[in-house]
């Protein structure tokens, strides 16, 4: 990584550039709910924050959201260059518009690195979870992602993990150092007086929230809750932006008791599914701490994740785990036949929901962004 020396600048407000993303409101996944949720509160703080968004067709393109100023710009309808063709213009844009900082989401948009360093805007790159082991890249896609980590460790002034496990991949595999800073938790209202509009009640209902990609595994949950005499119905929420092949397979797997609610975007709604659910089903696997995990434990929703580290060190003993449909069959028979564990364990996810907090998590970001801010910047060793 490049070498960071100076003093840190402490006092006033800073110009803060949030780059790599769909921008906001967000309405997709991880990266940009954590744009809204920092860059609203950076902005509450009186720093002055830029958004590169997307530009779909036929959306409105607002000059301002919740204090931060956004900057709208077109990207290919390609998935293997979508996110970098956007942040390509958006590096042009800012070679012309120079902020004190720049955090940079995934680490796919690392060639684009040095473009930043020409300019003298020093950098963080938020690496997120293990992107070359998802399924929908293919082996020239897996190995770009192998060569972006490299590169993003190699040319950014400092790396954000958001969860420990993806921190220790980082030092065991390139000897890297990470600034860990996770996601916050959102205290969800327990209400549940919407899910009527779904035929739905409280507590009478498993509940997954995902898209459909096999890394999440949409699939198994669907096939291990087939397989178990659950009396309660299988609510699905997600779609599969990319893959026609794999949300067949999803419904082929459904029996009767399943239904698939697509893409649910009334976050009120939602939030109620959540609140309601006897038990939430996450089968992510290689993306870090995910929002959707952090929204269920902000809701109190029992949990049962694919077991792997990132899933337990949000869940701990909150949480129960599952690594194939029979395990999952398993959870399920069980999580019905005693109610009140599951009244124990809503407790104790709502306790975990309080060690996510987005204050923190913006203290985070604002003490590394005045850190990088007040540093003297080497050019870049290519």
């Amino acid at each position: 990584m490049a070498a960071a020396r100076g003093i840190d600048r402490r006092e006033g407000p800073l110009r803060i550039a949030m780059v790599g993303t769909r921008g906001v409101p967000a309405r997709y996944g991880g990266f940009e709910t954590c744009v809204e949720e920092v860059g609203r509160r950076l902005a509450d703080r009186g720093h002055d924050v830029v958004v590169y968004c997307r530009s779909p067709r036929g959306a409105e393109r607002l000059a301002e959201y919740r204090g931060m100023s956004l900057v709208h710009l077109p990207a290919m309808k390609k998935r293997s260059l979508e996110t970098l063709s956007h942040t390509a213009l958006s590096a042009g844009h800012l070679m012309r518009h120079r902020t004190d900082v720049a955090v940079v989401f995934n680490c796919a948009n690392a060639p684009l690195l040095p473009l930043l360093r020409a300019r003298g805007i020093p950098f963080a790159t938020h690496v997120d979870g293990l992107e070359w082991q998802r399924a929908k890249w293919g082996k020239a896609g897996r190995r770009y992602y192998r060569l972006a980590e490299k590169m993003s460790v190699r040319w950014s002034d400092a790396l954000i993990a958001d969860a420990q496990g993806i921190a220790d991949y980082y030092t065991a595999n390139h000897r890297a150092d990470t600034d860990l800073i996770a996601y916050g938790a959102p205290i969800v209202d327990r209400r549940t007086d919407r899910l009527s509009e779904l035929d739905l009640t409280a507590a009478g209902f498993h509940l997954i929230v995902a898209r459909f990609e096999p890394e999440n595994h949409v699939e198994e949950a669907v096939r291990g809750y087939v397989a178990s005499n659950s009396e309660l119905p299988l609510v699905v929420v997600g779609s599969a932006p990319y893959s026609d092949e794999y949300t067949a397979r999803v419904h082929d797997a459904a029996d009767r008791r399943v239904r698939f609610l697509g893409g649910v975007w009334d976050q009120e709604l939602l939030d109620q599914l959540y609140a309601g659910a006897a038990t939430y089903i996450h089968g992510h696997s290689v993306g870090g701490t995910n929002p959707s995990l952090l929204r269920a434990i902000g809701a109190g929703a029992p949990t049962a994740a694919f077991d792997v580290n990132f899933n337990r060190e949000v869940l701990v003993e909150s949480g129960r785990y599952f690594s194939t449909s029979e395990d999952l069959t398993a959870l399920l028979e069980s999580a019905e036949a005693d109610s009140d564990s599951l009244d124990v364990r809503r407790g104790q996810a709502s306790e975990r929901a309080k060690l996510y907090d987005w204050e923190l998590v913006t203290d985070g970001y604002e003490s590394l962004c005045r850190r990088l801010a007040g540093v003297s910047l080497p050019a870049l060793a290519m």
